[in-house]
């Protein structure tokens, strides 16, 4: 990709050809008038000619893909960059694998008060195998130590961190010599960020921020709150995100309201919603999540966190002061705990005003017909995040370790949602999976279980315009007239059009579809490459020596 080059302004009329253009407005086009930081044109590379002399940059995109930014919309910032510039566990096999990535780091790091790890998944480990106390102990050199399991709803900490937490022995799900998950997790969690320094918090945040803009992703949905992390954390971010150029980054701050006051505390934070990770349960690899009848595998339901009750106070408290509510929920007692709460707070304030509001529900996996419905009913935002079934779908993946083959196909029905007309934002849930947005447009397209699979086009709508739409606004998220210039310029190979029905041809490159063709997505096919992303009309990442 060339171009030819002023000196930067800060609203440049760049105009973009010798490409292809995603854009509904014109299937076919190939060239892209940016102005004022919003598209002002698309259409054909002859009707580009009238603009070449009037622009101050021209980018000759060499047969590059422009397509909007992604949107991830949901994401851990701080602890995406802290498990990008820290210790990753996410290739251990085994325990003993993980405690020697440990020692390691530990050895690498003799200055760090504090040890930070992240992504082990004991469920993928061979046989049975666990990492006991006096092994990270003795790993982490008798330092703190704080390593949450992969879903990040329960993790294993050192001695020495248990010792900064007084009486987090008496909490509840505080084991001697197992995962902490509950209270006792999050008060350990709690003291391993407090001893996170600004300076480091923000080395991570900025890290996050770079990684996401290498991707195509021009915004994020920061999902924070008083059990997760903590208001500096927050608040920092959303003011480095203002200062600097980079994604933009939209937060939700997770804490329950009862009035106008607390609505006013959560928008004085730079919230734009009471909602994200407001835990209605936990996970089911944590074997935390809300069920109605037993894990497989446990002999017990999980945890609830908030009834119905409490989410239709929530839910009524923020539709009266306009603002929006999202919960965490995963399993079918969760969401029908969610459900119900909705709708009873519908019945106190209208559903005209409660659909109008578009509150989210992230997570939402194990979902029956009824609670689809109900979604479609309420105009609930279903948060999804497809790498889940990618990890820990299939036949033997931990979904049916932890519900069975039968519970387990059920999961993350993406075509039913789509198919009752319930909006999907499609995120990461970093670090938890890995910002990867193609990836995720193929997991959903490719779900393990085929029945749940949705087009490429549908998912990448998702992906992209959805994760807009779900902070309210329509007018963004794609290549029109208007819109805001977030976009991404990719090398791939041939643009396809994909069909969700094996009934039908997969695959076809007609242009005579009129649907504008994405890359090709089928497991094991080279996924594009970000050469550069745009962020209202602003370059926030130039891939190197392109």
């Amino acid at each position: 990709m060339t171009e030819h080059t002023t000196p930067r302004a800060d609203h440049r009329t760049v105009l973009l050809r010798g490409g292809d253009i995603h854009s509904p407005a014109d299937p076919f086009a190939t060239a892209m008038v940016v102005e004022r930081g919003h598209v002002a044109w698309v259409g054909s590379e002859g009707a580009a000619d009238a603009f070449a002399s009037g622009v101050d940059e021209t980018v000759d995109l060499e047969g590059a893909l422009v397509t909007p930014a992604f949107t991830d919309a949901h994401v851990h910032t701080t602890s995406t960059g802290l498990a990008l510039t820290g210790l990753d566990l996410s290739k251990a096999r085994t325990a003993a694998e993980a405690l020697a990535l440990v020692r390691t780091h530990a050895e690498a790091r003799p200055g760090d008060k504090i040890l930070l790890g992240h992504g082990w998944d004991a469920a993928r480990w061979t046989g049975e195998q666990s990492l006991s106390r006096r092994a990270l102990d003795e790993a982490a050199g008798g330092r703190p130590l704080y390593l949450p399991r992969v879903d990040v709803h329960s993790a294993v900490v050192s001695t020495a961190l248990l010792d900064l937490v007084p009486g987090v022995t008496g909490l509840a799900g505080y084991h001697p010599d197992a995962p902490l998950t509950g209270a006792a997790h999050h008060a350990v969690r709690a003291a391993a960020h407090a001893a996170v320094t600004p300076g480091q918090r923000t080395e991570a945040q900025r890290a996050a921020l770079r990684h996401a803009a290498s991707l195509g992703i021009g915004a994020l949905h920061e999902c924070g709150g008083p059990e997760i992390s903590d208001a500096d954390d927050f608040t920092s971010l959303l003011k480095l995100a203002a200062d600097e150029a980079g994604p933009r980054v939209f937060g939700y701050w997770a804490q329950e309201i009862a009035n106008a006051k607390d609505a006013e505390r959560i928008r004085e934070l730079g919230a734009i919603g009471a909602a994200g990770d407001l835990f209605v349960d936990g996970s089911l690899g944590s074997h935390t999540a809300c069920l109605h009848e037993p894990y497989a595998d446990a002999p017990h339901t999980g945890a609830a966190h908030l009834d119905a009750a409490a989410v239709a106070a929530h839910v009524a408290a923020c539709t009266e002061a306009g603002l929006q509510a999202g919960f965490h929920a995963i399993g079918d007692a969760a969401v029908t705990a969610v459900v119900d709460g909705v709708r009873a707070a519908s019945q106190k304030v209208g559903l005209t005003r409660i659909r109008a509001a578009r509150h989210r529900v992230e997570h939402a996996e194990m979902l029956t017909p009824e609670t689809v419905a109900a979604f479609a009913e309420l105009g609930l935002t279903a948060s999804v995040q497809p790498a889940f079934d990618a990890a820990w779908g299939g036949e033997s993946g931990m979904y049916a370790q932890r519900l069975g083959a039968d519970r387990a196909r059920t999961l993350n029905p993406y075509a039913a949602l789509l198919r009752a007309g319930v909006p999907l934002a499609f995120g990461s849930d970093s670090p938890v999976t890995p910002l990867d947005p193609w990836g995720t447009v193929r997991a959903a397209a490719f779900h393990r279980t085929p029945e749940h699979r949705i087009s490429a086009r549908a998912a990448f709508t998702a992906h992209t315009r959805g994760g807009w739409r779900a902070i309210g606004r329509d007018d963004a998220g794609v290549l029109v007239p208007g819109a805001p210039a977030d976009y991404a310029v990719w090398r791939t190979s041939e643009l396809v059009v994909q069909a969700p029905d094996d009934r039908v041809s997969r695959w076809s490159t007609d242009p005579r579809s009129g649907t504008p063709g994405l890359p090709d997505l089928t497991p094991g096919a080279e996924l594009p490459v970000c050469l550069r992303t745009v962020v209202f009309g602003q370059t926030v990442f130039v891939r190197p020596n392109e």
